[in-house]
């Protein structure tokens, strides 16, 4: 998604239980995986070219090292948040370069709202049907050129990451299911941190 996204997305989801500085910091580290050097050779990053186990590892390994820092003594909190931030990205750009939006309102209504939909849905995680965009160079890269976007398109295939992506609003309505998918992914990804954490360590963490 792009950067505005997962601003909003973060402090959507994790305002109300962080202190300022921390979520700078899980922010920062969020959007820093969209730097040039993470577009290319990590699509752990993104969940791109179907590296959805790969990605489902980064984030487990992200989650690792939260944990680890949070029992370390004399390590500083900065380093969990930001592998929290890293998580966060890979687990929200998931929904937004995946079909898991399009196999959800198959398997609902699809005229169900986008405040319904469920990000962990195991049917669909688990389904042979679930994929991600995949980049196709130089066609993927042109597409991020607006004055050249339909070109590109012409060219792409269907499983691209430009036919496929759901970044931003101009890509349709489905934008809103992932946008509400990765909001509670965010708000899941801190629960699950509060169950594995002990009060010391969560107040740590939060920083309030």
């Amino acid at each position: 998604m792009l950067t505005q996204y997962h601003i909003e997305m973060n402090r959507e989801a994790l305002g109300e239980h962080f202190s300022e500085r921390a979520l700078q910091i899980i922010t920062t580290a969020n959007i820093n995986q969209d730097r040039l050097a993470g577009q290319f050779g990590h699509d752990e990053y993104h969940f791109d070219n179907n590296a959805i186990d790969k990605g489902n590892r980064y984030i487990n390994e992200q989650r690792g090292y939260i944990l680890a820092t949070l029992i370390g003594a004399g390590v500083s909190p900065s380093v969990a948040w930001s592998a929290f931030g890293r998580l966060l990205h890979s687990a929200q750009d998931f929904y937004a370069h995946s079909n898991y939006v399009t196999l959800w309102l198959d398997e609902n209504n699809a005229s169900s709202s986008a405040l319904e939909i469920d990000p962990l849905t195991k049917s669909i995680l688990l389904s042979p049907k679930l994929h991600t965009g995949k980049v196709y160079f130089p066609m993927d890269v042109v597409y991020f050129i607006k004055p050249l976007r339909s070109f590109a398109l012409k060219l792409l295939p269907k499983d691209s990451h430009g036919w496929m992506n759901l970044d931003s609003p101009e890509q349709g309505f489905k934008f809103d299911y992932a946008i509400r998918a990765a909001v509670k992914r965010t708000k899941h990804e801190f629960e699950l941190l509060q169950k594995l954490l002990t009060p010391e360590m969560l107040a740590k963490f939060v920083d309030k």
